[in-house]
């Protein structure tokens, strides 16, 4: 695991950023050819409106210039084409050109436009901002078309030299727009594909985590069994011998430590069936009125020969006036029993243990302070993680299993009450129960 986890990581990495190189590419690839597109479009549309303004065919009489051999009167005329400007209204050409795009797939496009002469001096007629818009080359498409009448007609050389100018302003924004979804979607799946990628990996890590603590487990179950198994059979093999068949007394020690030790080894499979249980949800609970006072001092009674032969102290302090709970005794008294087992076994020589009530709203609050060997801000987060065991530094008898600590949030849990701690690393701990008052 150790060594596929980091190939693993390392070949989700590269594909991972591979794929958004190239949805970017493509993505540059498809801006390109919309940009392409869209000013193939606007070229064909002014082209066709182009085409459209001079396809009028009417004539005015204005008189013909003469070396003043007629009066005025009889003057002679003759017929000239009309201008864009003369024959159309700003907005009949406005909807002309709107046809035109929309006959190009230019729908709802913004378009500024002027029709004006060559140089820009003579009469005009140009939209509301196209001005604007006009010296802005970089950012907007501006397209001039000459507005010449049809090759081969009587008109052809009749009409004044006028320009159609169109402007499709912002042509980035343009451009993006048309590309919005496929934009949306690169986004979209690149986000899916990292989600995938980051429960990927959190899903190894937890399964590695899981690996690791499942091999601490077998290790710790191992010892825990092996220690009472190999006392039990020297046990035995004294037995045998027959100056110890003799003696009442050594066959009564003897036979105490098995008896002892058969107890510890029950204890612990409990424990392990107790974990079994919980994780499964099955575990049964008889809650009833008790006295959580009663309860605490059969749990210190259990805890009060441990305390004595580290030469400890136990001190209590039950000030709460209200202690009636409902509770599963047996539960509770365990749980509170756990916690003052791991006071006793995480601390050095003359332990110093205190244990006290007291009542706040609808609670009672139980607080277990102990002088033992603390613990880093670390070790606080997981405690309540089933098979976690604390590192004990150069305390190398502390034995179990993970499970204590666990068993007992969940018990206070089903008690609706709930558990903190606070530590300090070789200051020691205080763990504060509050269970709810029946």
């Amino acid at each position: 695991m150790k060594k596929i986890f980091p190939a693993i990581f390392i070949l989700i990495s590269l594909s991972l950023v591979g794929l958004i190189f190239f949805q970017f590419l493509w993505l540059q690839s498809a801006k390109e050819v919309k940009e392409k597109e869209l000013r193939g479009n606007v070229i064909r549309a002014t082209a066709e409106a182009a085409s459209r303004l001079v396809q009028d065919n009417s004539m005015i009489p204005v008189p013909k210039r003469s070396d003043n051999l007629f009066p005025p009167e009889r003057m002679p005329r003759e017929f000239i084409r009309p201008s864009v400007i003369q024959r159309y209204s700003k907005d009949e050409i406005s909807d002309i050109i709107r046809r035109s795009l929309k006959n190009n797939y230019l729908n709802d496009l913004h378009f500024e436009f002027a029709i004006t002469d060559v140089s820009f001096s003579g009469d005009e007629i140009s939209s509301k901002d196209f001005y604007k818009y006009f010296n802005d080359s970089a950012n907007n498409i501006r397209q001039f078309i000459q507005l010449v009448a049809p090759s081969g007609s009587m008109f052809e050389n009749l009409s004044r030299e006028e320009y159609l100018v169109v402007i499709v302003p912002n042509e980035k924004t343009v451009v993006l727009r048309e590309i919005t979804w496929f934009i949306v979607g690169a986004i979209l799946f690149t986000l899916i594909i990292t989600t995938a990628f980051y429960l990927t990996i959190k899903t190894i890590l937890k399964q590695k985590k899981i690996s690791e603590i499942k091999n601490d487990f077998i290790n710790n179950m191992t010892h825990e069994f092996k220690t009472p198994l190999a006392t039990i059979s020297l046990a035995v093999d004294a037995l045998k011998n027959d100056k110890v068949m003799t003696d009442k007394e050594k066959v009564n020690y003897f036979t105490g430590v098995i008896k002892e030790e058969n107890k510890r080894m029950n204890k612990q499979v409990e424990t392990i069936l107790q974990a079994a249980l919980l994780d499964r949800q099955s575990a049964v609970l008889n809650f009833r009125k008790s006295h959580a006072h009663d309860l605490i001092k059969v749990a210190l009674n259990n805890i009060s020969l441990q305390v004595e032969d580290k030469n400890g102290k136990l001190i209590t302090d039950l000030s709460a006036t209200h202690d009636c709970i409902l509770a599963d005794e047996v539960h509770f008294i365990n749980l509170i029993n756990n916690l003052l087992e791991n006071a006793v076994k995480y601390s050095n020589e003359n332990p110093q243990i205190k244990l006290s009530t007291f009542n706040t709203d609808k609670t009672i609050k139980i607080k277990i302070e102990d002088n033992g060997i603390g613990m880093s801000k670390e070790t606080v987060s997981r405690i309540f993680e089933k098979f976690y065991r604390a590192h004990t530094g150069n305390i190398h008898n502390v034995k179990g299993f993970g499970l204590g600590l666990a068993y007992v949030k969940t018990m206070v849990e089903a008690h609706n009450g709930s558990i903190k701690v606070e530590s300090v690393l070789n200051k020691g701990s205080i763990f504060l129960l509050t269970i709810p008052l029946a």
